[in-house]
């Protein structure tokens, strides 16, 4: 299949970097970088290796594995909601457009592949690799399912309609897939709605609430649930992720701040009244955490107890 390759243009005027501030440590962006002329609120961050990239509206903005911001091209193809990178493949971003469709870069976003043919015109507002398998790319699609590609983003196919829940069908604001046992041979797919999170085995037999045990233990007719301590009840998820180097611990970005768990989500503790639009997880160190939100990125080296803005965006 051929692909179409985006290759920005000049970096605009707004989106140069006008002069470095050194606080705390860290290089700090001034508000002009992204946000003077981007009115999208919507955003999007994933390490990459040992570095970032964030997008806010249709800027892009990316950090080395040191201290070095660098503004990138704005990305032609549409506004990017959502990024998702594997370790297994430290060269390559998957992003998620509000246009529709999914563009993929290899040179840490300044051109961009479009590997979304098939996938329904309507905006992915979620995205994740399979944790087991870096070619296999999850995508939800607003006001339609979940979609599957097993040849990183060449070819799709619908896997999974949107979740039931409280009276409603559900869109999914956020994904993580969760190398924990199913029961059933697989990995979880976490979600996040507007309603809280729920999850499915990659078995795709049915969305479930989480509940200790495995995907089998959930269908058990009888078997008495472990009590358990959910997120608050009804409040949206801006943000889901789990750490990599330890699955069961599970971040989540909520209005009344940012909740952690530490057995893949039948447990929750609030870790910080911050709030995040956007967040991830270093895939080496699972208390490495960078939000976004409209303060800027902020970065945690403890799991959200104490945190330090490394741009103003």
């Amino acid at each position: 299949m051929k692909k179409n390759t985006i290759v920005a243009g000049p970096v605009s005027r707004r989106a140069l970097l006008h002069g470095l501030v050194v606080g705390a440590g860290f290089c700090l962006l001034p508000a002009t970088a992204f946000a003077a002329a981007n009115k999208s609120t919507s955003s999007a961050i994933a390490f990459y290796g040992n570095a970032l990239i964030v997008a806010r509206g249709s800027a892009l903005l990316y950090r080395d594995g040191g201290q070095n911001w660098t503004a990138l091209p704005e990305m032609s193809a549409g506004t990017i909601l959502t990024l998702a990178t594997h370790l297994e493949r430290p060269d390559r971003i998957i992003g998620g457009l509000d246009a529709g469709g999914v563009v993929l870069s290899v040179d840490g976003g300044k051109s961009w592949d479009v590997r979304g043919q098939g996938l329904p015109e309507a905006a992915v507002t979620a995205i994740t690799t399979a944790v087991t398998n870096p070619d296999t790319i999850y995508a939800a699609i607003r006001g339609d399912g979940l979609w599957q590609s097993d040849d990183a983003g060449q070819s799709w196919v619908f896997v999974m309609d949107r979740p039931w829940l409280a009276n409603a069908e559900r869109d999914l604001t956020a994904l993580s897939s969760v190398d924990l046992a199913t029961g059933m041979g697989g990995i979880w797919l976490y979600a996040g709605t507007d309603t809280g999170v729920t999850r499915v085995p990659d078995c795709f037999c049915r969305w479930q609430d989480v509940q200790p045990g495995d995907a089998m233990d959930a269908l058990a007719s009888g078997k008495q649930a472990t009590p358990k301590v959910p997120l608050p009840e009804g409040e949206p998820v801006s943000a889901l992720v789990s750490a990599v180097s330890r699955p069961a611990t599970l971040y989540a970005g909520l209005p009344s701040g940012i909740w952690q768990s530490h057995d893949a989500g039948v447990t929750w503790l609030k870790r910080s009244e911050v709030i995040a639009t956007a967040l991830a997880v270093h895939p080496l160190r699972a208390d490495d955490l960078v939000i976004v939100n409209n303060d800027g990125v902020l970065q945690s080296p403890d799991g959200g107890r104490t945190w330090t803005a490394i741009a103003n965006i």
